[in-house]
């Protein structure tokens, strides 16, 4: 992945002059299109206009699925989502990642009124970019994912998210990203003193009404 290159996007903008971005980034094997028809459902009709920004990750191969190339923030080498993880492929994309939000800042919005999102790998990458973001964010939303390279981020986060809002959630009966991998994950970053609002639903590896409720209660919360 060419890191000088910007990740093409979908935008969808709530009102005229948005004061907000939110960077939501997809699962594996899907893309921008992935989540863009949340944005109504979020009925964020009475809060300041938002910029929804939905990027597509690159396509490369992923060998737990073969080799297969498809759309992913890196590489997953097996199952145990702990093990061999692909922290190149993590770092180009958290890269890519910082520089869709350095282009928000550019474009009028300080870092303080963006939020990034994303599901399951995407998850991840909202964690691991968003926690070592040099700049205060407004809110991190990880749905059905994980903290990876967990055993870096203490060394490696940046005081200026220290005290950012982080809203995670899960499936209770996810065959994909263990719930207690998520638990695990929440509870490292609750040790490590981050505001954590944690949320389960039983549901497999997905998205439920509830859940959306909940995201946009979050974000009704940091828009003002």
């Amino acid at each position: 992945m060419n890191t000088t290159d910007l990740l093409e996007s979908i935008e969808i903008e709530t009102g005229p002059e948005p004061t907000y971005s939110v960077i939501w980034l997809h699962g594996l094997g899907a893309d921008g299109n992935d989540f863009a028809p949340i944005v109504p459902e979020l009925g964020l009709s009475s809060s300041p206009a938002v910029r929804f920004v939905f990027p597509h990750a690159p396509v490369q191969p992923v060998t737990i699925n073969g080799g297969m190339a498809m759309r992913s923030w890196y590489d997953i080498v097996n199952a145990d989502l702990g093990r061999r993880e692909d922290e190149r492929g993590i770092r180009l994309s958290e890269r890519a990642v910082h520089a869709l939000i350095q282009r928000e800042i550019d474009r009028g919005i300080p870092a303080d009124h963006i939020v990034l999102a994303g599901f399951s790998q995407g998850c991840a990458m909202t964690l691991h970019t968003g926690l070592r973001f040099h700049g205060r964010l407004a809110g991190l939303v990880g749905l059905s994912g994980y903290l990876p390279l967990a055993t870096l981020l203490e060394q490696e986060r940046h005081e200026a998210n220290h005290a950012t809002p982080i809203f995670l959630a899960h499936g209770t009966q996810d065959p994909v990203v263990p719930f207690e991998r998520a638990e695990a994950s929440c509870a490292e970053l609750k040790r490590l003193g981050y505001d954590v609002t944690w949320k389960t639903y039983p549901m497999p590896h997905s998205v439920c009404l509830e859940e959306v409720q909940d995201i946009a209660a979050f974000l009704r919360r940091l828009f003002h």
